[in-house]
C-alpha cells in the first residue's frame, strides 16, 4: 500500500490547498532545476554563470565600483553563507552537496528507546515549541506527498542522477520558514543583499538539523533537508504557511514573500495544519508589481495557466509559473542573486507595525486596489541605496 492510499481523499486536499492539478500531471526532477542546469545544459551554462557561482568561493579579479557590488558587499555576503557552505562542503568527497543536492547526513543517530509525547497534537505542539527555541520563524507540519518530491536527484559534482533516499516510513514532513532582512532586501539589486539569502540558509541549517537530530534522540528517525529532495512550497502550503504568489514564491502572514524554507521527514507520529488564506490569490490578480519590476520579464502578467516556458517548469498543474532561464540570466549578469520581485511585493513588510497590518487586513478584502494604491503612493518597494544600509549600522 502506498502512502497516499492511506490518506484522506487526495482532491480534498488539492482543493483545500488551492492546487490544480491536470491530468497530465508529471513530477519534477532535479536535473531540470535551472540551477542543476547550469552545470550540464549548454543552453544555461557559461562564462558568466561559472563566474557567477565563483564570485560565492573566490574573490572578484576586480570589483566593480558600484554602489552594493563593492569588495565589502561581497564580503558581507559570502560570510552570510558561511554556515550553509561548510554544510555543503563536508562530504564533497563522496559526491554530495547536502542542503541544495542532497538531504543532510550530519546527525549522531536514532536513539534506542522511543519516548512517548502524548497525542500526535500534543507532539506537534512541541516540535512546533523546540523548532522555534532552535531559531525558526515559522514552523507548520503535514503529510508526505510524493508528487512534490524530485523523482530523481542530481550531483552537480559527478553530473549523474540518483534515487530518492527518503525512507518510506516517513510519513510526515515538518516545514520550517526563516525570515530574511527586511532592510537587506531593500537593497535589491546588490550583491549585499544576497547577505540576506545566504544568512536564511545558514540558520535554516542549524535549525533543521538540531530538529532532526531531537526527534532522533526521542527513538524516532528524522532527516533534516534544505533546497534539495522536493520542491519546498508545496509542502509548505500545506503545511499552513502561506499562499502561493504571482513571483512563484510562498507569501506568508508574517513576512510575505521574504522567506527561506527548510524540512524534516519523520515517523514521528504528528498532527497536520491546515492550509491558510488571507487573500493571497485575490490580491495577485489584482497586482502586477512584481511582473512589472522584472527586468528580465520573466514573471507572467496573467492569470495562473499550465504554460511551461521550458523544462525548468512543472508539468500538469495551473499556476503562475516563472520564466526561470530569463531570471538565472539575469543573476549571471549581475553577478548575485536578485530578490527584486520580493523587494516590491506589497507583502513584503515590516508586520511588527500595526498599520502595516492594516494593510495586510486591506489585501484580503475588497479594498484591495486601495491598499496597493497606497504602497505605491507611500514608496513602498522602492530600492534603497546600499550605502544607507551600511551607514545605519552601529
Amino acid at each position: 500500500m502506498s502512502r497516499h492510499t492511506r490518506s484522506p481523499s487526495r482532491n480534498a486536499k488539492d482543493a483545500e490547498a488551492g492546487f490544480e492539478i491536470q491530468s497530465d500531471f508529471q513530477r519534477f526532477s532535479q536535473r531540470d532545476d535551472v540551477f542543476r542546469r547550469s552545470w550540464w545544459d549548454a543552453r544555461i551554462r557559461s562564462a558568466k554563470s561559472d563566474l557567477f557561482y565563483a564570485t560565492y568561493r573566490e574573490p572578484l579579479s576586480n570589483w566593480r565600483s558600484t554602489d552594493g557590488f563593492t569588495q565589502k558587499d561581497y564580503a558581507l555576503r559570502n560570510a552570510a553563507w558561511q554556515v550553509s557552505d561548510l554544510f555543503t562542503d563536508l562530504k564533497l568527497d563522496a559526491d554530495r552537496r547536502e542542503g541544495f543536492n542532497d538531504e543532510f547526513t550530519l546527525t549522531r543517530g536514532v536513539a534506542d528507546e522511543r519516548i512517548d509525547l502524548g497525542t500526535p497534537a500534543e507532539t506537534a505542539a512541541e516540535i512546533k515549541r523546540v523548532a522555534k527555541g532552535f531559531g525558526a520563524d515559522l514552523v507548520g507540519i503535514t503529510d508526505y506527498d510524493e508528487r512534490w518530491m524530485y523523482v530523481n536527484k542530481f550531483s552537480d559534482l559527478s553530473l549523474t542522477e540518483r534515487p530518492q533516499e527518503i525512507p518510506a516510513e516517513m510519513t510526515n514532513v515538518i516545514v520550517t520558514a526563516q525570515s530574511m532582512d527586511y532592510d537587506l532586501i531593500r537593497t535589491v539589486p546588490s550583491a549585499l543583499s544576497g547577505a540576506a539569502t545566504g544568512a536564511g540558509y545558514s540558520r535554516d541549517a542549524m535549525v533543521v538539523l538540531s530538529v532532526a537530530q531531537y526527534i532522533q534522540n526521542l527513538g524516532y528517525q528524522a532527516v533534516a533537508s534544505m533546497n534539495d529532495t522536493s520542491l519546498a512550497i508545496p509542502f509548505a502550503i500545506r503545511a499552513g504557511l502561506g499562499e502561493y504568489g504571482r513571483h512563484g514564491l510562498l507569501i506568508t502572514k508574517e513576512f510575505g514573500p521574504r522567506v527561506r524554507l527548510g524540512k524534516i521527514y519523520t515517523d514521528l507520529p504528528l498532527a497536520h495544519d491546515k492550509p491558510i488564506q488571507f487573500g493571497v490569490k485575490k490580491f495577485c490578480d489584482a497586482c502586477q508589481k512584481c511582473s512589472t519590476a522584472c527586468p528580465v520579464q520573466a514573471i507572467p502578467n496573467g492569470p495562473p495557466s499550465t504554460e511551461r516556458y521550458n523544462q525548468s517548469n512543472i508539468k500538469g498543474v495551473r499556476k503562475w509559473s516563472i520564466d526561470g532561464e530569463k531570471c538565472f540570466g539575469y543573476w549571471t549578469a549581475q553577478n548575485t542573486d536578485c530578490s527584486i520581485c520580493i523587494r516590491v511585493c506589497p507583502y513584503n513588510k515590516d508586520f511588527s507595525k500595526w498599520w502595516l497590518r492594516v494593510g495586510r487586513w486591506l489585501a484580503g478584502t475588497p479594498l484591495r486596489r486601495l491598499m496597493l494604491w497606497l504602497d505605491g503612493w507611500l514608496g513602498y518597494g522602492e530600492r534603497i541605496d546600499p550605502r544607507r544600509w551600511w551607514s545605519a549600522q552601529g
